[in-house]
């Protein structure tokens, strides 16, 4: 008998932050294309938190993803300074409610990301993964300071310093100078389920489509000439929102 050797590929692993949502959906199947995929959700105390753990679970089972990492870091609700964590704090519609003097959102979780890619950089090296994906987008995005490109040169500095010589994980940003109506064209040639996904700040039901996250989706199908797949609440309340000068860019 003649023994027959076969050459099996091994793709490398890669650790992707999936909150959900759109950008971080179409991160995760830009990183399918040539990795492996372990996918990580946080759970933080959001006011979406259930809706957007059921969108994880979905885009994962899509993908057949087995490798799944759930983190509860409740801590951000007692922390508090976000209406996306405190109930006191409402979340704003239709910029019914003015950004801190900082420009800076109400909506904006204080120093987040850095929590998300803590777990992110543990669980890779933990795994031997070469990568960390996060979906942070910077122009289009709600002006958040966490999501812009220094952030993450900086972070990944901090990855080299801070782990073992041999890890050498890189932290990927690859939607970061996008646009979200090119982040939806991307996400439909990649074949990536946007229909599964999850946007909204305060409604788990049907999408409210008047706070920050929605009307930047909206506007960013609409740009796409794509109908958005996901129930809302208001279509005529929608048509209103998604007037010139009503969401800040």
């Amino acid at each position: 008998m003649t023994a027959v050797h076969t050459t099996m590929t091994t793709k490398p692993t890669a650790v992707v932050l999936l909150s959900g949502g759109m950008d971080s959906c179409v991160t995760a199947a830009i990183a399918a294309r040539e990795n492996a995929l372990a996918l990580l959700h946080a759970s933080y105390g959001q006011r979406t938190e259930g809706r957007e753990r059921q969108a994880f679970d979905a885009i994962a089972d899509f993908y057949g993803v087995g490798r799944r990492l759930v983190a509860r870091l409740d801590h951000f609700r007692q922390i508090g300074g976000s209406a996306l964590t405190d109930s006191r704090l409402p979340v704003p519609e239709r910029d019914a409610l003015p950004p801190a003097e900082s420009g800076i959102p109400v909506t904006y979780v204080p120093f987040r990301n850095a929590h998300f890619l803590s777990v992110a950089v543990s669980w890779a090296e933990a795994l031997g993964a070469r990568s960390v994906w996060i979906g942070a987008v910077a122009e289009d995005s709600s002006g958040y300071p966490d999501c812009r490109p220094e952030y993450y040169r900086v972070f990944q500095q901090l990855v080299r310093t801070g782990t073992r010589p041999d890890s050498a994980i890189d932290i990927v940003t690859p939607v970061i100078h996008m646009r979200k109506s090119d982040i939806i064209r991307r996400g439909r040639e990649l074949g990536a389920p946007l229909h599964l996904t999850w946007s909204c700040y305060q409604d788990e039901q049907r999408a409210c489509g008047v706070c920050d996250s929605c009307l930047l989706r909206l506007r960013a199908f609409r740009e796409a000439g794509v109908e958005d797949p996901v129930p809302y609440r208001d279509r005529a309340e929608i048509r209103e929102s998604l007037r010139p000068g009503q969401a800040r860019r």
